[in-house]
């Protein structure tokens, strides 16, 4: 892994010695790595190396078979709800209801979270990422890359202080790349931090960007 900590930034995530296996495959052991605020970790490797599994076991989605997560310095499996509170995850498929409008979708999305928005501030959302005129439209109607517009209007407006992102410019054009890119720029330069699985280059301007390779 490389990369430094900004100067004084305390661990906000930590992990030490994770391990998991696949049946009788052992994907990936002995993984440590921090994150502190202002930070985005990209996770890199080859197809099947455990990218995917590795940001679901930072979730909870997915138990490991070793080793420790922790968050604000306490292990996640003595408050794991803490944790997830505090999450945003965005898996590789946009995880929308096919027969509600993009409006709908991010209203039941931020609902799950807990997260407490009006409709306004969704509108709001919707038309920054291009979605104004389609924000009633069902999500089946729309294209691959509008589907994942409507998860960068849930980051924008979902508090959480970790981004676990998988392959998050899948679809996106280049306006829609560049739009998330702006997002993240912001989330990490209010202090939040990000790890992503992803074979993109991400560079956000203010954020220090460390690499984690897998394989």
């Amino acid at each position: 892994m490389t990369g430094k900590h900004r100067s004084g930034a305390p661990d906000v995530l930590q992990v030490r010695d994770l391990a998991c296996r696949r049946g009788p495959a052992l994907l990936f052991s002995g993984i440590a790595f921090e994150v502190a605020g202002g930070e985005l970790l990209c996770v890199r490797g080859p197809n099947g190396c455990g990218k995917t599994t590795l940001l679901r076991c930072v979730t909870g989605l997915t138990r490991p078979d070793d080793g420790v997560i922790s968050w604000h310095g306490q292990p996640a499996q003595v408050d794991p709800e803490r944790m997830r509170a505090g999450m945003a995850y965005a898996g590789h498929l946009p995880s929308l209801k096919d027969d509600l409008t993009a409006e709908e979708n991010l209203d039941f999305s931020l609902r799950l979270r807990g997260a407490r928005t009006t409709a306004d501030e969704r509108r709001e959302a919707l038309a920054s990422v291009g979605l104004d005129k389609r924000r009633r439209i069902p999500a089946r109607r729309l294209s691959a890359g509008q589907r994942r517009r409507i998860g960068l209007a849930r980051l924008a407006l979902d508090p959480a202080e970790l981004w676990v992102l998988d392959e998050p410019l899948t679809a996106l054009d280049d306006a829609g790349q560049e739009l998330f890119i702006s997002l993240l720029d912001r989330h990490l330069a209010r202090g939040g931090l990000a790890l992503a699985a992803t074979h993109h280059r991400l560079a956000p301007p203010s954020a220090v960007v460390r690499e984690l390779r897998l394989g």
